[in-house]
Order: structure tokens, then C-alpha cells, then sequence
């Protein structure tokens, strides 16, 4: 995962990472609804690449004030 924020990161692909944080999100939602199976390994690697995309995300931050906030939100 780190290597594909990476490359994201590197070619200012903030849309391929915004599309990443919202499979993830997807996927864990889906694991937490499970019954039946301990997903908690499963759980704590989607919250550990949740935190490698974020970080991401927070590399293509513009610099304060350089854009109006909902033009980056």
C-alpha cells in the first residue's frame, strides 16, 4: 500500500488516492458487518492503510491559503 501512495503521491494523483480512502472505507464497513468470522487482523490492516492514505492525501495539501477551502474539500 505504501508503495502505491507513493506513486500516487509522486504523480499528484489526488483523485486515485481520494478513489483508494474510499474503497478502504468500503471494505471495512464490509468486514465490520461480518458475523460469523473474527475479522480483527483484516480490520487492523485496513485501518493501518487508511493512515498510509491519509498521510498521502496530506502531502497534496496545498500550502495555506493558496486555494479557497471548498475548492480542496
Amino acid at each position: 500500500m505504501e508503495l502505491i501512495v507513493a506513486g500516487y503521491v509522486k504523480v499528484r494523483d489526488r483523485r486515485a488516492l481520494t478513489d483508494l480512502l474510499a474503497h478502504r472505507l468500503k471494505v471495512l464497513a464490509e468486514l465490520q458487518a461480518v458475523s460469523g468470522i473474527k475479522p480483527e487482523n483484516a480490520v487492523r490492516a485496513i485501518h493501518d492503510e487508511l493512515g498510509v492514505i491519509e498521510a498521502g492525501l496530506e502531502e497534496l495539501k496545498p500550502p495555506p491559503g493558496s486555494l479557497p477551502e471548498d475548492e480542496w474539500s
